[in-house]
């Protein structure tokens, strides 16, 4: 039996040696991965988020190792993170993310990407443009996510927008924002982060009461189950709460502000990787790597995941496979 190392989940974090190779099935591809990233939802399978058990992570870029379609082997690519059953009405409207039937790497019951290998249908594959640096391609997982905000609101482009939160999500978010609005704001609690977000006409401010009421957009991404009361206050009647913490909201919130200023509140999750690759070819610009905190190798993981939960972190890398260069 082929083993690899792998980062396993199994009711503790380890580092091995000896964890099976994945198998391909037909229609599906075996990556060889050579970066992987560390996202919130990592660190909150550790706490028992989803009841996961095996391979961690979903955030990759990698070389197409098998597969059945000649043309994909040996390119380096990024994958969609959703396998989904192709048959069902969610998959026929090429909302294949939603399946009921689907698994998810990393997440749930499909072996993620902190290994030498990971699996996933070729049909979730795209390939990443040789101008773009493994490092920038291992984000487009993130900010696919923060385009997913464009594709379910479409705004016109005047419209003033307050993200709340300034971690990885937060950040992102804002960026993918202010390429399509001239009036966003960030709310955030680290002056730091704050500076490193800092991008066209983004504004910057440590507390809600600092802004402006009467936002058209509120994001929330504090990855607070209380940041839906700062979003509500700082919305405006008719206005739309974007909802991007998937924590769980505890004690009583009084959700009655929604009603009275008929406020729209919008569940928003994953997003197209084209959309991601997209926004990375037309702004490249975007400063994207100013969101590397540090990188470590493979075996190192449970230091890299210590690393990523300070409260400074944003973005923290684990190297899989060397590149060439990395090699000589």
């Amino acid at each position: 039996m082929d083993v690899m190392a792998a980062a396993v989940f199994n009711g503790k974090l380890t580092y091995v040696e000896d964890y099976p190779v994945p198998q391909i099935r037909p229609g599906w591809a075996k990556i060889r991965v050579r970066l992987a990233g560390i996202c919130k939802t990592d660190m909150e399978i550790l706490k028992g988020y989803k009841g996961f058990e095996g391979v961690l992570g979903h955030e990759f870029v990698g070389h197409v190792d098998q597969c059945e379609e000649a043309s994909w082997i040996g390119r380096r690519v990024v994958g969609e993170i959703n396998a989904a059953c192709g048959q069902c009405d969610w998959c026929r409207c090429d909302l294949g993310r939603h399946c009921p039937n689907r698994s998810t790497l990393g997440i749930s019951r499909l072996d993620g990407c902190m290994a030498d290998y990971c699996v996933l249908p070729v049909a979730n594959l795209l390939a990443v443009p040789d101008h773009l640096s493994d490092e920038r391609a291992v984000l487009v997982e993130p900010l696919s996510a923060a385009c997913e905000i464009l594709e379910q609101l479409r705004p016109a482009g005047n419209e003033r927008a307050v993200v709340l939160g300034d971690g990885r999500l937060g950040i992102l978010c804002a960026w993918v924002l202010a390429t399509v609005l001239s009036d966003v704001t960030v709310v955030g609690h680290h002056p730091e982060k704050l500076e490193i977000l800092r991008w066209r006409n983004i504004r910057t401010a440590l507390k809600e009461k600092n802004v402006m009421p009467g936002a058209d957009i509120v994001v929330e991404a504090t990855g607070s189950g209380a940041g839906i009361v700062a979003a509500m206050a700082l919305c405006r009647p008719r206005g739309t709460i974007v909802m991007k913490s998937t924590v769980a909201v505890s004690g009583d919130v009084n959700l009655a502000p929604i009603v009275v200023n008929e406020q729209t509140v919008l569940g928003s999750r994953c997003g197209r990787f084209a959309d991601g690759l997209s926004i990375m070819r037309e702004f490249p610009d975007m400063p994207l790597d100013r969101l590397f905190t540090a990188r470590y190798p493979l075996a190192r993981v449970r230091e890299a995941f210590v690393r990523a939960t300070q409260s400074d972190a944003l973005k923290v890398l684990l190297d899989i496979s060397p590149s060439d260069e990395e090699k000589e």
